[in-house]
């Protein structure tokens, strides 16, 4: 029996992103609810698992990693198959790095820096500043995208998972336009055909999505 332990929560992108990676696997895994709002974070059990108390984090058998990213990565490089999903190919893997940096750096950073204050302070005003730093997110991505039907090209990596699981919640603070963006929509339509989309990103984006909606305004 599997080892694996997921911590978070499914409305967090960053969760959802190792759980579309872990379900492209095929990995079978537990997946322990870690209530931010209640501290469960901060508890002594928690930090001494993961000393920085952020979310996702992965228990593999004793192995603790944390940040969507590196837990993707490690995935894939212990129990994929194939290569596919993180190529050991040094440009390959280069253009997938960068699409997964700039998700960690500026796409959910974007996300993160208008539901933070919300969550946090009840900050409900998104300042024009912060929704063009979501405009911009939406277009790098349209640009990364040009003729290719994933993010570095014609195969499915695991830097579509990041970006997909934060591009899916940042509607819930400025809508994503197809006029303007039909390479990211079309892009978001075709990952929604994984058998695993709906359980994995689906059902928690539209949650995260519903929760802040309604609460947040545009300056």
């Amino acid at each position: 029996m599997s080892g694996i332990v997921l911590y978070g929560l499914d409305i967090s992108p960053p969760v959802r992103s190792c759980q579309l990676t872990l379900r492209a696997l095929e990995l079978e895994y537990e997946f322990k609810e870690v209530d931010l709002l209640a501290g469960e974070h901060r508890t002594e059990e928690f930090l001494k698992k993961n000393p920085q108390h952020t979310i996702p984090l992965l228990d593999d058998n004793g192995v603790l990693v944390w940040d969507s990213h590196a837990i993707v990565c490690y995935l894939v490089g212990k129990y994929g198959q194939t290569d596919e999903l993180y190529p050991k190919d040094l440009v390959k893997r280069a253009q997938v790095d960068q699409r997964l940096y700039f998700d960690a750096s500026a796409l959910f950073m974007a996300l993160r820096n208008i539901c933070a204050p919300y969550f946090c302070n009840n900050v409900t005003e998104i300042s024009r500043e912060k929704a063009d730093n979501v405009r911009d997110g939406y277009g790098h991505l349209e640009t990364f995208l040009g003729e290719n039907p994933y993010l570095t090209g014609d195969t499915l990596t695991v830097a579509d998972f990041c970006c997909a699981a934060t591009a899916s919640s940042l509607p819930a603070f400025l809508p994503l336009e197809p006029e303007k963006y039909p390479k990211v929509a079309a892009w978001l339509e075709r990952l929604q055909e994984l058998p695993y989309y709906e359980e994995a990103n689906g059902l928690g984006a539209r949650k995260y999505v519903d929760l802040l909606k309604d609460q947040l305004t545009l300056l």
